[in-house]
């Protein structure tokens, strides 16, 4: 039988060593062409927005989506996973907490294939839900010894540094302003919802690395074209999905400053095919957009977990 998840489930269940294993596997799978992805859709309505991430990942034996609404009274996110041999549903599952640490993990792994070994200082754009995933999961793949956090709401800035700090036992402070955010900064992430850049490529050290996590449209921008010139190699989760929403990379493409070959994807990095970083100075970058084989991968090992420990709800259908 089918199973449900709710979030409280997964929850229990998922952790981010567990969550960044899986989208590793999944960026190894989709270059190995051993997997298909199909980028985001969305329907859209004055009220309300559906959005729809499809893939497939067959040596998991899964075929499934991600489908979520968003409408001012707040985000739904579900997972179904099928058997790609049978056709049967294999789970459905509620996935806010998945899709925030999936979120993390992507930039967790880009971060350890992409950022010098010696990296401890991050500086963070952005205190909310997905920024705690961010966080967690690059203090899983390197050393922190500091995370800078800059955000315009300074009491809830102050909270999230407080409740950062005391989870994961590293200093988490609220950077002065955006230059004090990234100067300094060994690693630098953007997960906001912001419509233009962030940050100027002065404030970048030599040697940096950059996780773009929150342009996923063409009306989002936080990284600017000074930053595009300077970062080698540019790194996206699949180029495909890349060219159709990744608003800090199409404006640029669009004047000819920038184009589809010089995008590499992280599981081509994993593999090898491509070196990452050449040198301690380059400024790397990593733009993430998200893919329904990142859900996917997550969700069938929160399956075997849950059958394994005697946890969900077996559904009447889907057989």
């Amino acid at each position: 039988m089918a199973l449900f998840l709710n979030e409280e489930v997964v929850r229990q269940l998922l952790t981010m060593p567990l969550t960044i294993e899986a989208v590793e596997e999944s960026h190894k799978e989709l270059s190995l062409a051993r997997a298909i992805d199909i980028p985001r859709q969305r329907t859209r309505l004055p009220q309300t927005a559906l959005h729809i991430l499809q893939g497939a990942l067959p040596g998991r034996d899964a075929i499934g989506y991600k489908a979520y609404t968003s409408n001012r009274s707040g985000i739904r996110f579900l997972v179904h996973v099928f058997s790609a041999a049978s056709g049967a549903l294999r789970v459905v599952m509620e996935a806010d907490y998945l899709g925030m640490m999936r979120t993390g993990a992507a930039s967790g792994v880009a971060t350890r294939w992409l950022a010098r070994p010696d990296a401890e200082v991050l500086g963070v754009f952005g205190a909310g839900w997905q920024a705690e995933g961010n966080i967690e999961a690059i203090a899983a793949v390197r050393k922190l010894r500091k995370v800078k956090v800059f955000a315009r709401n300074t009491e809830r800035l102050a909270s999230f540094c407080a409740k950062m700090s005391d989870r994961l036992q590293i200093d988490v402070v609220p950077g002065a302003s955006p230059e004090d955010t990234v100067r300094g900064s060994d690693i630098v992430s953007t997960i906001t919802t912001a419509s233009s850049p962030l940050f100027d490529a002065a404030w970048l050290s030599p040697g940096t690395h950059i996780n773009a996590a929150g342009s996923n449209s063409l009306i989002r921008r936080e990284v600017g074209e000074d930053v595009l010139k300077v970062s080698r190699p540019i790194v996206v989760d699949s180029v495909e999905t890349a060219l159709k929403e990744a608003g800090d990379l199409l404006p640029v493409m669009e004047k000819g400053r920038l184009s589809e070959r010089q995008l590499v994807e992280l599981g081509d990095i994993i593999l090898g095919r491509h070196p990452g970083r050449s040198k301690p100075e380059d400024i790397t970058l990593f733009e993430s957009q998200g893919m329904a084989i990142q859900d996917i991968s997550v969700a069938v090992r929160l399956e075997a977990l849950a059958r394994e420990n005697g946890l969900g709800v077996e559904l009447p259908y889907g057989a």
